[in-house]
């Protein structure tokens, strides 16, 4: 077959605008305090408990999570469980990336899909494309995307910078790791996309999870409002842990997990629903709250918005009463 019947896109016509000229849904302004919410209700207690054990016992506590958890303001919960060294790994999609670079830099993110998809302005916004520059030294430098855009952040001084969870990731020295699918995210429309650059380091942080998730053992595995990049990274990445811990001798079977999303779910989850049920296509269920936990683990549900499923997790992490 001859391929070059199928032509390419050019990026060279498309047309970037400032982001100045683009309205926001989100600014900082938004952005939660840092504010003991009450007593930390159940499960959040429980898995509070087992967060500070796992990290006494020097095992990993892996936080994964849809951009929606920074939309919701959360920051400084997530800052202060970094820092406080609750969170040895914060794993998030491309679009997480996208907005918390979009809020260090001018302070709003999140742009109105129905207004700028009309005329094509959607996503091609100048100042944002930087992130593909910043991927692109990350790949040369063999590095990952969490990692760079983090350093980057700190090291740019940029604004807003004391809000960035990836800044904040790389000032207190918990791995950030991004997973990203190609063609998913807006930055993938700009002229200044490398493709490759983006798979390599994407992958190397997927490398980098999966050593998380060789220790999790004993800890914990935390996935907030993630559908699929959450479940499905780290199905694959404890399929590879447990590959060498059988061939040393070792199980990786005795860990928690919560999943906090907005799905209505039966008060045990941790049987997987029938293929006949909807939900069965719910990954954070049959991965996260009932297959990866199958051998001795322990599961958690909890449904509720980010504003209030975050910090209660703070609370109980840190300790609060």
């Amino acid at each position: 077959m001859n391929t070059t019947q199928f032509p390419a896109f050019d990026r060279s016509r498309l047309r970037l605008r400032p982001l100045s000229e683009r309205t926001h849904d989100m600014s900082l302004a938004e952005t939660m305090d840092l504010e003991f919410p009450g007593v930390a209700a159940e499960p959040f207690a429980t898995v509070g408990r087992a967060m500070r054990q796992a990290r006494r016992d020097g095992a990993s506590v892996i936080l994964m999570m849809g951009a929606h958890v920074i939309r919701a303001g959360t920051q400084r919960f997530l800052i202060d469980l970094m820092e406080q060294g609750l969170i040895t790994c914060l794993a998030v999609n491309g679009a997480g990336v996208i907005h918390d670079f979009e809020l260090a830099l001018g302070g709003a993110t999140t742009e109105s899909v129905r207004e700028y998809l009309r005329d094509g302005r959607f996503g091609l916004w100048n100042e944002t494309g930087t992130i593909n520059d910043i991927v692109s030294r990350a790949a040369a430098d063999n590095d990952g995307i969490g990692s760079a855009m983090g350093r980057f952040i700190e090291e740019a001084g940029l604004p807003h910078q004391d809000l960035s969870v990836l800044a904040a990731a790389h000032r207190f020295g918990v791995l950030a790791t991004c997973h990203s699918c190609i063609g998913q995210d807006i930055v993938h429309e700009h002229p200044n996309c490398d493709g490759a650059a983006w798979g390599k380091a994407s992958y190397l942080d997927f490398l980098r999870f999966a050593a998380q998730v060789e220790r999790v053992e004993g800890g914990v595995c935390l996935n907030l409002g993630s559908a699929v990049m959450g479940p499905e990274v780290f199905l694959k990445a404890l399929a590879m842990a447990r590959n060498v811990a059988a061939t040393e001798g070792r199980a990786i079977d005795r860990f928690t997990t919560l999943v906090t999303d907005l799905a209505d779910l039966p008060p045990d989850s941790s049987v997987e629903p029938p293929k006949s049920d909807h939900r069965y296509y719910f990954r954070p269920w049959k991965t996260l709250l009932s297959r990866s936990v199958a051998s001795g683990g322990t599961s958690h549900y909890a449904q509720a918005p980010h504003r209030v499923s975050v910090p209660q997790i703070w609370a109980a992490a840190t300790g609060r009463p």
